[in-house]
């Protein structure tokens, strides 16, 4: 499946506004009340059905417009909030880290070209809007997932939740607590279980958007999922993960083909959102017991893309290996139901890597319980 904006860029996962004649008609700090464009306020409301997030990068006081967001209920939009008199790049760049996000999925609107010009200039892969075209930014390709789900319309919701959770992160960091102490503090559950119906465009959704660790870039549709679902040689799982500030929804996905030798893993990726959790091991490590419990020999395809190195190095850190001994998978089908390159072009071929079942420790007890969708 190809999203609807890949032409343009990746579609979009934040949208960073200039409030001042961006955002609202006037400059808060000059003692106006301006009042919120229409527009403006429609675009809100609709890329954040789309599961497409807000934040702000604005010049001023942080309190004046703090103050003046939360009178027009605004306040709740925004996901991040950078007010103050730094150049707008640097203030992008803070939003992006935050959210965990690639550059290249950010987006910029901002009524000043000398700004619009800085941002671009200092992050490139970032699209810059003027703020006259702020009204029909829905309208564009780029800010059109191919399809939106249930998880998409709170993902404004999950990522303020994460809010939350990175003050507690620099609370511990102030008492001079070490980051094992945070992670087990946050009493991390995974649920992993078989996809469901209800599961298959948040999983396919997940393909399109997560791009770092990813083990090879392959897209499926909802329709493409739901076949893997059913076929005998086939097990499509997801993983759901909470912790004591709530819940982050599904976040990974593994398709694996099973022959009778082997358990090939032809796609697995975790949500970026996680990334900093430690969880993509563990979902790992799940599958890796997972296969060898059924008496089969774990092997994994990696595609790589310009994005997905830290997957191959998670994999070789939990013991898969290269197969250069003619050891392949066996019996494989060569394409798990269909699936599609995610990057342009066609797809490169995978790099085979092979787990020995003799070589599985004892389960270690981390920072993560994992729950399987059978207990």
């Amino acid at each position: 499946m190809t999203a609807a904006g890949e032409a343009h860029g990746p579609v979009v996962k934040c949208l960073v506004w200039d409030l001042d004649d961006t955002l609202w008609d006037g400059v808060v700090l000059e003692g106006d009340e301006p009042e919120p464009f229409p527009g403006a306020l429609k675009t809100l409301r609709v890329l954040d059905e789309r599961g497409i997030v807000h934040a702000a990068a604005s010049r001023g006081e942080y309190a004046l417009t703090e103050r003046h967001l939360d009178r027009h209920g605004l306040e709740e939009w925004f996901c991040d909030v950078q007010v103050g008199w730094g150049v707008k790049s640097d203030a992008v760049r803070r939003i992006a880290e935050t959210l965990n996000i690639g550059l290249d999925t950010v987006a910029f609107v901002d009524n000043d070209p000398v700004e619009r010009a800085e941002v671009s200039s200092a992050l490139p892969t970032v699209r810059c809007y003027p703020a006259e075209q702020a009204g029909a930014l829905p309208d564009l390709a780029e800010f059109q997932p191919g399809f939106t789900t249930g998880e998409a319309g709170r993902r404004r919701q999950l990522y303020r939740t994460e809010r939350r959770r990175r003050a507690a992160e620099e609370e511990f960091d102030r008492d001079g607590k070490d980051r094992r102490a945070f992670l087990a503090s946050l009493e991390l559950e995974m649920t992993v279980r078989d996809a469901t119906e209800d599961d298959l465009a948040r999983a396919s959704e997940l393909t399109v958007r997560t791009h770092q660790l990813n083990t090879s870039g392959v897209t499926y549709d909802a329709d493409e999922l739901r076949r893997l679902t059913a076929s005998p040689g086939h097990r499509v799982r997801v993983a759901e993960l909470r912790d004591r500030f709530g819940d982050y929804g599904i976040i990974g996905l593994a398709v694996t083909e099973l022959t009778a030798a082997d358990a090939v893993l032809r796609l697995m990726l975790m949500s970026c959102r996680v990334a900093s959790r430690g969880v993509g091991t563990v979902l790992l490590d799940h599958l890796v017991r997972e296969a060898v419990d059924g008496g089969r020999r774990p092997v994994a395809h990696f595609v790589p893309t310009e994005a997905n190195r830290n997957m191959l190095v998670t994999l070789r850190f939990a013991g898969f290996a290269p197969v250069e001994d003619g050891t392949g998978p066996q019996g494989t089908d060569g394409d798990a139901g269909g699936g599609r390159p995610g990057g342009a072009g066609g797809p490169a071929a995978p790099v085979v890597l092979a787990f020995d079942p003799q070589r599985l420790g004892p389960r270690r007890h981390g920072h993560v319980r994992v729950v399987s969708g059978t207990d």
